[in-house]
């Protein structure tokens, strides 16, 4: 078959999902020439939106398997891409720092291991006289906190990438269909897509990256994927106690697994929960605060300004994420668990390359 750049008609791809990963995805193929459908009953309105954006790296502990090839490529393709989305955002970039602190002191000889252990990676054990420390003791209230800092991992605002994204993919002419796809089937050479408003869609392939529907909508052969949901709720809580500002403390960290982001001085994001169902929990600030023993006065359920949740899809018997080719012109891409933004990078290159296998 031709290279795309040879054929007259390029072959048209549907992306079945529009959060991070179906974007990114559209990102990377229409840079490659390919014509594009992104089809999600609700646009802008999906779990990406709900995601913190941390991307943690350098600093995830396990350096071999899958897993840690798919994050070691994405932070060295990520800021190619941030470079091409700043043309549309000039204001969008990775906020550089990620911190890992822990209460536990055998936690913490194996965060100073590590560091040890992976000298030049930008790792540094942060000491108890810091700062960052220091800081940190004074608006928690807290004595015995200790951890490292990964200075080439950080956090992108997700609201602004998926934002730039959409203005990205609107200048790329990509085509935007605010409908639910319930079933694809192939049909001679080509898949057909059928959306619950009676539209039909012919594409020469289909990448799934609607997360946990994505295998219902496959109707002639059955795939063994499970995929089950992960909910993820996060607070924002208010603080009017002029003796507590909440900007002395890093832009974003982790204490005892708890995501924690300040805002403004007095405004501040906890998240994120792991909840095995769909409902949020109705006692979320007393997991989301368990981070420290005897919270401060202003760390109260009475403060709490905004929560919210996102639901995610965790494989089933199987690593996350899912990247399978599962016939010609079919891929699924999903179950990325909490690192879609993180992995969005890699994944996407991976799909180009399985659809430059079949088209080029």
């Amino acid at each position: 078959m031709k290279g795309l750049k040879e054929n007259f008609q390029k072959p048209h791809i549907l992306i079945v999902g529009a959060g991070i990963i179906g974007k990114f995805n559209a990102l990377e193929l229409s840079e490659l020439g390919y014509q594009i459908t992104i089809a999600d009953p609700t646009l802008d309105k999906n779990s990406s939106s709900a995601a913190l954006g941390l991307l943690m790296g350098y600093i995830y502990q396990k350096r071999n398997g899958r897993s840690w090839i798919l994050r070691k490529q994405s932070l060295e393709l990520w800021p190619k891409w941030i470079k091409l989305l700043q043309e549309f955002n000039p204001e969008l970039h990775i906020e550089k720092r990620l911190i890992q602190l822990t209460a536990n002191d055998e936690k913490f000889e194996k965060l100073k291991k590590f560091v040890n252990d992976n000298t030049n990676q930008g790792l540094e054990i942060l000491e108890k006289d810091s700062i960052i420390i220091k800081n940190i003791n004074k608006i928690f209230k807290t004595k015995n906190i200790k951890g490292v800092i990964s200075h080439k991992d950080g956090r992108i605002d997700p609201q602004s990438l998926l934002d730039t994204l959409n203005v990205y993919l609107k200048n790329k002419k990509i085509n935007f269909l605010e409908d639910e796809i319930i079933k694809i089937k192939r049909f001679n050479k080509q898949w057909i897509a059928a959306s619950r408003s009676n539209n039909e869609i012919k594409t020469d392939a289909i990448i799934l990256c609607n997360s946990l529907n994505s295998i219902n909508l496959i109707i002639d052969k059955p795939h063994k994927i499970k995929l089950k949901p992960v909910l993820g709720q996060a607070l924002e809580i208010c603080t009017n106690l002029h003796e507590v500002n909440l900007l002395s403390l890093p832009k974003h960290f982790n204490i005892n697994g708890k995501n924690i982001i300040p805002l403004t001085k007095n405004k501040i994001i906890i998240g994120s929960t792991d909840e095995y169902h769909e409902k949020p929990e109705e006692n979320v600030f007393e997991k989301l605060t368990d981070f420290i023993e005897n919270k401060p006065s202003w760390l109260s359920r009475e403060r709490v300004t905004r929560k919210w949740f996102g639901i995610r899809s965790r494989p089933e018997g199987e690593p996350s994420p899912i990247q399978k080719n599962l016939e010609n012109g079919l891929i699924i891409c999903a179950g990325f668990y909490k690192n879609g933004f993180l992995l969005a990078p890699s994944c996407s290159h991976w799909v180009a390359n399985e659809l430059n296998k079949y088209f080029i």
